[in-house]
């Protein structure tokens, strides 16, 4: 079965609702074993950033939140940071949407990723 996300969405689709299958197989994506798909997942999660519900955009900012506490790669990382704060232009994802971001050691990260985390917990 052919990938129903597509890899990028045209402008003039952007306000359609997001189906189900296709928010599923993001969820998926974002979960993925592999650094490169949860990258790939992250960046396809802000193709649709307004077309999300309130609901779905604060789901996908819980997940991308623990995703980010618990990533290795370097790379993976940035990808989800930079989809939260995508998300976050929706209006609907809050802090604690985000608490996640807490549990990241920042000590060891590059400044940029320390920089995305910080603006993200304070609001």
């Amino acid at each position: 079965m052919a990938n129903p996300i597509p890899t990028s969405v045209p402008a003039q689709e952007s306000e359609a609702p997001v189906h189900a299958s296709q928010f599923m197989e993001l969820l998926r994506q974002l979960a993925d074993t592999d650094p490169r798909e949860r990258e790939r997942g992250a960046d396809r999660a802000t193709d649709w950033i307004s077309s999300y519900a309130p609901s779905e955009a604060t789901v996908l900012a819980t997940i991308l939140s623990v995703s980010a506490a618990c990533e290795q790669n370097e790379v993976a990382l940035e990808a989800q940071l930079h989809a939260i704060i995508e998300l976050t232009s929706s209006g609907h994802v809050q802090v604690q949407h985000l608490a996640h971001l807490n549990e990241i050691d920042c000590s060891q990260l590059p400044v940029e990723l320390r920089e995305y985390i910080g603006d993200l917990l304070e609001g």
